[in-house]
């Protein structure tokens, strides 16, 4: 048995022609398509990008307990448990988040991984000199160390080959061609892109010719959008090169299982992490507003040799931490007991549906709730946003440790049920200011997906909040949630 497991970071779906995109150049998605199934009502869980990798590794929500940070000491990991089963598992990845503090436990747990440098603000290029920036939109300055690095970095890249993606894939399809006749192995092959900024040759951007002549723009700050509507459009096309630069790349993959003829033993996922926000809502980015299904709502497509089911959709709901017991039971591996996602085996072969409802959200954001029709979000019950803490051993954010003002609010906590009888660090969060009640980032908000899938319109039914409610304490109480989290949302456990 072989399995790959393609992963994208902020991969759009609505930039695929898969989920009914007629304008991005993306022809090997439309391929893919065709050799897999294809996914309709796929949601992330935990965001942003560690939190989704934990999910990937432990097969449980993560955003309720913890935000940013590394796999915890007491969480099961699926390459892990594959090593122990006999299964080789590899890792190609320049996605820089893995080096940092904040994500330095995932790596490690594949047998064997490659790194390559120079994505966004990675400290790589090492020069004292600032860089050579033209006009630019946004916030962004020289003294911000990541814009800065990321043009030191694009100095170093003078053709495609020198990307970090290109080098990514070549690392991957390097493992395959070496190893294709071998038995029993799981590769992971993961780009950044096509998260911003979206930095392209010109290759990629001459398949969206259009009128411009303002400041450049690549790189999409995270708030409201207050750019032109010339500037919106010319960013766009500037994050559809980037996804046609992906769609290359994936191209390359399918034509080496079609000379390998994997496609009769290897199990393929090709999935992201979330999507992200171009303008719609009135947003650019992730994070700092609700999570509308242009970020919450992925791409997902699956082959399993078993079924051999091709060229078919999927309408069943399933999530991220369902791709953990998928790919574990897939190798005949033991599924830990803590692990919340379920098998997708007979979901990719018959549609069978795997659960009612699922969460999603980030660590003090709205809990977010979806039956696959409906997308309920609730707000905190009031701007204060707390009470909010913190549960982990590993105390690290994204690019350092918690600050000693912040341990100085340490206390030990009772083990949660998957903490493994560990108690852990109980960590109160910094707040956000008080906001206007209200701001949406504030709000409660119901959609019917069906009569608007756009989500411009939150309606009021009290019948399908009250059902969207006994969902999300059923899933809150499965995942064992803080008891603050009940507090802060005003929900009773």
């Amino acid at each position: 048995m072989k399995a790959i497991m393609l992963m994208y970071d902020s991969l759009n779906r609505r930039m695929l022609a898969p989920y009914g995109c007629s304008w991005v150049h993306a022809p090997n998605f439309s391929h893919l398509a065709e050799r897999a199934v294809t996914f309709e009502r796929a949601y992330v869980g935990s965001m942003p990008c560690m939190p989704a990798r934990r999910e990937l590794h432990a097969g449980r929500y993560n955003f309720l307990h913890r935000s940013w940070g590394p796999l915890e000491p007491f969480d099961d990991s699926m390459p892990a448990i594959l090593n122990g089963h006999g299964v080789y598992t590899h890792l190609a990845s320049d996605h820089y988040h893995y080096w940092e503090e904040g994500g330095a436990t995932y790596h490690t747990k594949y047998r064997t991984w490659q790194c390559f440098r120079g994505q966004e603000g990675d400290p790589w290029i090492g020069q004292v000199a600032n860089p050579e920036v033209p006009d630019h939109v946004g916030e962004f300055r020289m003294t911000n160390p990541f814009f800065r690095q990321d043009w030191i970095n694009r100095a170093h890249m003078p053709t495609v080959n020198e990307q970090p993606q290109h080098m990514t894939f070549s690392a991957g399809l390097d493992f395959i061609r070496r190893n294709h006749a071998e038995d029993n192995w799981f590769l992971h092959i993961e780009t950044f892109d096509p998260h911003e900024p979206y930095f392209t040759h010109q290759q990629h951007k001459d398949h969206y010719p259009h009128d411009y002549d303002g400041p450049h723009f690549d790189w999409p700050p995270y708030r409201r959008v207050r750019e032109t509507p010339e500037q919106v459009r010319h960013l766009r096309y500037e994050s559809a090169a980037l996804h046609t630069m992906c769609d290359e790349y994936l191209g390359k993959l399918l034509d080496l299982m079609d000379e390998l003829d994997l496609w009769k033993d290897t199990l393929l996922i090709v999935n992201t992490d979330h999507g992200f926000l171009l303008g719609e809502h009135g947003w650019w980015a992730k994070c700092v507003q609700p999570f509308y299904n242009e970020i919450a709502h992925m791409p997902l497509f699956i082959w399993d040799p078993r079924s051999g089911r091709r060229g078919e959709r999927r309408r069943s709901l399933v999530q991220t931490i369902d791709l953990v017991p998928t790919i574990l039971e897939y190798f005949g591996a033991p599924i830990p007991p803590d692990m919340e996602g379920v098998s997708l085996r007979e979901t990719v072969a018959s549609d069978r549906q795997v659960r009612e409802a699922g969460l999603f959200g980030i660590h003090g954001g709205q809990v977010n709730c979806t039956d696959g029709r409906y997308v309920y979000m609730r707000a905190a019950k009031d701007g204060t946003n707390s009470p909010l803490y913190n549960y982990t051993v590993m105390p690290t954010h994204m690019r350092g440790p918690f600050r000693v003002d912040e341990l100085r609010t340490a206390t030990l906590a009772e083990p949660f049920r998957f903490t493994k009888g560990c108690p852990t660090l109980r960590i109160e969060c910094e707040r956000p200011q008080t906001r206007p009640a209200d701001d949406e980032i504030f709000s409660t908000m119901l959609f019917d997906l069906e009569t608007d899938p756009d989500q411009l319109r939150p309606i009021q039914d009290p019948i399908v909040e009250a059902r969207m409610i006994e969902h999300m304490v059923r899933l809150m109480r499965a995942n064992d949630a803080p008891p603050e989290q009940w507090e802060r949302l005003g929900l009773a456990d």
